[in-house]
């Protein structure tokens, strides 16, 4: 049996080790468009946070992986503000590119093949017995087969060196009312950087850098910009989560949650999940695994976002309204 997995990012790689974990006499190819693993533009799409929950240890970042440990979380909707304190070494700052080395390096380990500078341009030129696509937001493969995409966001993000809001053990969101957040995550304290953002729950046709500007400006944020990067968030689950013998994973699957994010941690435990099921020989499990274990989630998410769109249209101040409520019914979800 062979698979070929299409992206070598967090998803695709967590994919092929949980395959090689259930079942080593699987071949498992990774397919990675870019010549380098982790180092590529790609590398750095996100604020680079990282949670790891009691059933995730395998995936806890280690070495040069990590930039910084988060102790407390600060959150700001409107008015209101939330502290959330933190135990060690449960959420990071991770230097991303180096955590999917990280990851690359334990794949190989376990017999996986990854193909740099290989793009896969059709599914016409993979021969697996089964697919997994991890190609990121929007999905190369969903286009390709002309299948719907979930709801879609929009990010812009600048790192700032010598920044002067840089906190090494706190990440702090402070909620918009035009439908979004910002974000201040500490990033390499050696230069003290920060990865400073906005996101949007939805294209809304805002100039998202004039914002991030005007945001700047008002909470007196200074720094020298050594790094940009936007583009599309897949925000919750994006179904279909499987199309023959074609699984979704990653942003390409259970996408991100349009709180706080933690693609990461999702791309991987739906990559775990999806390769239990490819070694299992029962891939048409894998819909209903994901459901069971993201249902709270996307309950929670895609009534916020489904009534976030009405709130909009009556008054944008409303959303205030909406993020307190879900932030007293479940905080813990804002912060982790």
């Amino acid at each position: 049996m062979k698979v070929d997995i299409i992206g070598a990012g967090p998803g695709g790689l967590s994919t092929a080790t949980s395959i090689k974990n259930h079942n080593p006499n699987i071949e498992v190819v990774v397919h990675e468009k870019y010549k380098d693993i982790g180092y590529n533009h790609e590398g750095r799409r996100c604020g680079e946070a990282h949670s790891v929950e009691r059933e995730w240890k395998q995936w806890k970042p280690t070495g040069k992986s990590i930039f910084n440990r988060i102790l407390t979380a600060d959150i700001r909707i409107g008015k209101r503000h939330y502290v959330s304190e933190q135990p060690p070494d449960v959420i990071f700052i991770l230097n991303r590119q180096e955590f999917i080395c990280q990851l690359a390096r334990e794949a190989e380990k376990k017999g996986v093949l990854i193909q740099t500078n290989d793009k896969i341009r059709s599914l016409k030129v993979l021969d697996g017995d089964v697919i997994v696509d991890a190609s990121g937001c929007p999905s190369r493969i969903k286009q390709e087969l002309n299948l719907k995409l979930g709801y879609i966001g929009k990010t812009y993000q600048e790192t700032l060196e010598n920044a002067n809001c840089f906190l090494c053990d706190t990440i702090r969101i402070v909620f918009s009312r035009f439908g979004g957040y910002y974000w201040i995550f500490p990033r390499n304290p050696e230069k003290k950087e920060v990865n400073i953002g906005i996101g949007m729950f939805g294209d809304y046709g805002y100039d998202l850098r004039e914002m991030l500007q005007v945001f700047k400006d008002e909470q007196r944020i200074t720094g020298t910009v050594n790094y940009v990067i936007g583009g599309l968030i897949p925000l919750g689950l994006q179904r279909p989560f499987l199309y023959k013998n074609i699984l979704f994973v990653g942003d390409a699957g259970v996408g991100a949650f349009p709180f706080s994010g933690q693609g990461i941690y999702r791309a991987l435990m739906s990559g775990d999940i999806a390769g239990r099921c490819i070694a299992e020989n029962k891939i048409k499990k894998y819909p209903s695994l994901l459901r069971k274990e993201f249902t709270e989630w996307e309950l929670i998410g895609s009534t916020f976002i489904k009534t976030n769109l009405v709130f909009r249209k009556i008054n944008p101040v409303l959303f205030y309204y909406l993020l307190n409520f879900f932030a007293r019914q479940e905080f813990k979800l804002l912060s982790h």
